[in-house]
């Protein structure tokens, strides 16, 4: 009979609550979850009790929560700006971790986590869960089986899609660099750790612009509300917050526990309890009068040690969201495209072959399967098992391209070297 590993959850919101734990509740042949911490008290109420942990085992207060360990594992779903402190304490506490990214925003803390984990012994797998999502491991493992010959570019595409760039980056927890990480760190964290992942080379340089360019007041329609419900384009403008929230829950057959509904209140979700979020809750205010500052759009550039270049592309002005990179090779190139849900091989003078992500990917999970891969790995770390592609370290190298090309940004482009002397 296999180990079973006791698991702590950190952070019972979006991903701690109703990602992390339900995967990890799936596999009680290997886990059992036996401790909760959250500021809230109905996330601890709900989730303690549909994953049967005690009372006395759910923590409002995270110095009570590390006074002792709990569990062999602790999974961090706190806020960003949090992680490098809990990932501190959970090391010092005993406890090996799956933590979410971004990590931190700070060179120094980046190689301090380091040596914290070489200093305690611990293990540590980092949440970047597009590197298990079966689309995703098959490109990579396309370009290494040299089906376009050698690469020499790669051009990437994150749309975030304009009704979640308001989401979360206007209206939400991602809005404020004083809440959050830079949002090439908060949103295209992944982004980055892919090209590091498919060059398969430490980067060299970055250069990087941007800005915020059009959720502010000078673009507010003319007589506008501070709040959609008491504004005049309450039904015409696409940002309303009744439109995004209220009438587009009705078009998906108004579910109960769906993101992103359940983020502005509490599951079950109601019209009743959407209105009220809407007409009291930061998620219902004008998106040209919120306290946002960070970029809308985003344009990096990367070269690799082993001559690989790399531009990423990252704006809130796209109908739809998803990934799209393409890979430019000597013998052909390869295209990775979330919205057709496709990809393609067009090796030079052949015709072209389609793959459907779909036929790659299993249903009901996240991120493309790369969240219910991730649980599976984390297993494997912890027994010796996994190569463990999201590491502690390589996840830091992915982070200093962040952290450099905000640098860049705000410097005005100005070329960046990754690996400081």
């Amino acid at each position: 009979m296999e180990k079973i590993f006791d698991v702590a959850i950190l952070g019972v919101g979006s991903r701690g609550g109703d990602i992390y734990s339900k995967l990890i509740d799936n596999k009680k042949d290997k886990f059992k979850i036996v401790a909760l911490c959250d500021k809230r008290q109905e996330r601890l109420d709900r989730f303690g009790n549909q994953l049967g942990v005690k009372e006395e085992n759910r923590f409002l207060n995270e110095d009570e929560f590390f006074a002792e360990k709990r569990a062999d594992i602790l999974i961090i779903a706190t806020q960003d700006k949090d992680h490098y402190r809990h990932i501190l304490r959970a090391f010092e506490t005993g406890y090996d971790v799956l933590v979410e990214k971004p990590l931190t925003g700070d060179r120094n803390e980046c190689f301090e986590l380091l040596e914290a984990q070489k200093k305690y012994g611990k293990k540590a797998l980092v949440c970047h869960v597009l590197r298990y999502a079966p689309a995703f491991v098959k490109v990579g493992d396309m370009i290494k089986e040299g089906s376009i010959g050698r690469l020499v570019m790669i051009d990437a595409l994150e749309r975030v899609a304009y009704w979640h760039q308001a989401h979360s980056y206007v209206r939400g927890n991602w809005r404020n660099n004083s809440l959050a990480m830079p949002m090439i760190l908060a949103k295209c964290c992944h982004d980055l750790d892919l090209l590091q992942y498919y060059a398969d080379s430490k980067s060299v340089t970055v250069s990087s612009v941007g800005d915020l360019t059009f959720f502010n007041k000078d673009n507010a329609p003319k007589d506008s509300g501070d709040r959609c419900t008491k504004c005049k384009y309450m039904d015409t403008c696409p940002y309303s917050a009744k439109r995004l929230y209220v009438d587009k829950w009705h078009t998906v057959d108004c579910p109960e526990n769906r993101w992103p509904y359940n983020i502005i209140c509490n599951a079950p979700v109601t019209e009743e309890k959407l209105y009220d979020a809407i007409n009291t809750g930061d998620y219902g205010r004008c998106v040209f009068k919120c306290d946002n500052d960070v970029v809308d759009h985003q344009i990096t550039t990367i070269t690799f040690e082993n001559g690989v270049k790399a531009t990423l592309t990252m704006t809130g002005f796209t109908y739809n969201g998803g990934r799209r990179i393409v890979f430019h090779g000597t013998m052909g190139e390869l295209i990775l495209d979330e919205e057709s849900g496709e990809i393609t091989l067009a090796r030079y003078g052949e015709e072209k072959q389609i793959i459907k992500i779909a036929d790659l990917c299993e249903s009901g999970y996240g991120h493309g399967g790369g969240d219910n891969g991730l649980i599976n790995t984390l297993y494997d770390m912890m027994t010796d098992k996994a190569d463990n592609r999201t590491s502690l370290e390589a996840s830091i190298e992915s982070h200093l391209m962040g952290i450099c090309a905000e640098e860049s940004r705000l410097s005005g482009g100005t070329l960046i070297y990754v690996h400081k002397k």
